[in-house]
């Protein structure tokens, strides 16, 4: 369906088990979860989960209108979020990891190593590298 498509980082795109996947080095780290849990060394394999990283602000205004006065609640700056590729729980160490597959060009991207280094200040989680 998609079969000579990339993106920016020439990745070509792939599928497997009715999921698609932004790179086949992705999905042949889905496949090789996919075993693992089959034999019980990983369970509760979840993908694309998304963490706030910071929170939304919200500011309250007074809006003085003709009869009243009326407070007004609106977004200042919306919430940022990371999305992992991957989440599942280890059965061998009974800890969750967080797991995302990137090339050594994406690791480089100075998004993703600010909201890594965000992952584990706030949240105390650390992402495991593919």
């Amino acid at each position: 369906m998609f079969r000579n498509r990339t993106n920016k980082y020439k990745n070509i795109p792939a599928e497997a088990d009715g999921y698609y996947f932004d790179s086949r080095k992705e999905r042949d780290y889905y496949i090789y979860l996919r075993e693992q849990q089959k034999q019980g060394k990983i369970s509760d394999l979840k993908m694309q989960v998304s963490y706030e990283i910071i929170p939304a602000v919200w500011v309250e205004e007074v809006k003085h209108l003709k009869t009243k006065d009326k407070v007004i609640r609106r977004c200042d700056q919306r919430a940022a979020y990371y999305v992992a590729d991957f989440v599942y729980m280890n059965n061998e160490t009974g800890k969750e990891e967080v797991v995302d597959v990137k090339s050594a060009i994406t690791r480089m991207n100075s998004e993703y190593r600010l909201k890594k280094k965000m992952m584990y200040a706030f949240n105390g989680i650390k992402i495991k590298e593919i």
